[in-house]
């Protein structure tokens, strides 16, 4: 009978254990790309499947822009309110967050907005920020302080929920700054990205509209010398990682909160969304110019 080397047996166990459990690197499979870097401030890139086209705002120039299939940047509205994030329905209707205090649905055709949230308890919002859909078609989205009239409407900066029905609640208490925010694919975990703290927060969904208590998820990696600087946007991929846009760049997380990469660009990324046939195509918006870089992983749609 041969004997067994329990230690040999420990070590093996303890190296097969950190192989499952150890976050590989995801890095880009192509380089990063300028598409143009005409703006004043972009934000928002939502893509659109049906027509191949992405969605991107200039907030300062309170305008909307879309990339065509063929390459072309052309003009959505000039009026957009302020539009910060923004998510393609299901049925096709662009949903945006107006910085000037309401969440609105554009028709694709007509481009006339309306209005799906405008007030909580009888007040206008801070200014909505972004914003991300579940899966029976309720819509989650931050309300910071970014553009917002003084003092708060609001009073707090949280997240609010929107059923399809409209009914409209608060779902966090008060956070720095809530700024990006994404669902996993199962739909069971929230993601709030603060701008003001380096700690991601991560929320357990228990119904559409009903959340756990936020704890942390991952601690973003920081530029020299400081300590609290936070994220912008978010995105998430099919395998339920996480892309947020950073003073670094885009830094990548596991599901669990594992550091698994950071993607550089020329200037500050401000928000992010996969697109393109296989949505392996990651949009980047960052100050004055839109980017794209192609990634080994497809991005999760509608997110």
């Amino acid at each position: 009978m041969h004997r067994l080397n329990h230690a040999y047996v420990a070590f093996s166990i303890l190296t097969l254990a950190s192989m499952l459990t150890a976050a590989e690197p995801i890095e880009p499979s192509g380089p990063v790309e300028i598409i143009s870097g005409e703006f004043a401030f972009t934000e928002g890139p939502a893509w659109n499947p049906s027509s191949k086209s992405l969605y991107f705002s200039d907030i300062p120039n309170a305008s909307i822009h879309q990339l065509t299939e063929s390459k072309k940047i052309e003009i959505f509205t000039s009026d957009s309110k302020h539009t910060n994030g923004m998510v393609v329905a299901a049925d096709g209707r662009l949903l945006a967050c107006q910085m000037d205090g309401q969440v609105v649905s554009y028709n694709p055709q007509t481009r006339d907005a309306t209005v799906i949230a405008g007030a909580y308890d009888g007040k206008r919002f801070n200014a909505p920020n972004d914003l991300v859909i579940d899966s029976v078609g309720g819509i989650y989205f931050t309300d910071p302080l970014f553009r917002a009239p003084t003092p708060l409407p609001q009073t707090v900066q949280a997240v609010y929920y929107v059923t399809p029905a409209g009914k409209v609640t608060r779902v966090t208490d008060d956070i720095a700054a809530p700024n990006g925010i994404g669902l996993s694919p199962d739909d069971k975990s929230l993601y709030v990205i603060p701008s003001q703290q380096a700690e991601m927060l991560v929320y357990d969904v228990q119904a559409a509209g009903q959340l756990g208590d936020g704890r942390t998820l991952c601690t973003l990696a920081q530029p020299e010398g400081e300590t609290k600087t936070g994220g912008d946007g978010m995105a998430v991929d099919v395998q339920g990682n996480l892309y947020i846009t950073t003073h670094l760049g885009v830094q990548i997380f596991s599901p669990t909160g594992e550091a698994r990469g950071l993607v550089k660009f020329p200037e500050q990324p401000a928000n992010v969304t996969f697109g393109g046939s296989e949505l392996k195509t990651m949009y980047v918006t960052a100050r004055t110019g839109l980017y794209q870089v192609e990634m080994p992983i497809s991005g999760l749609a509608s997110n």
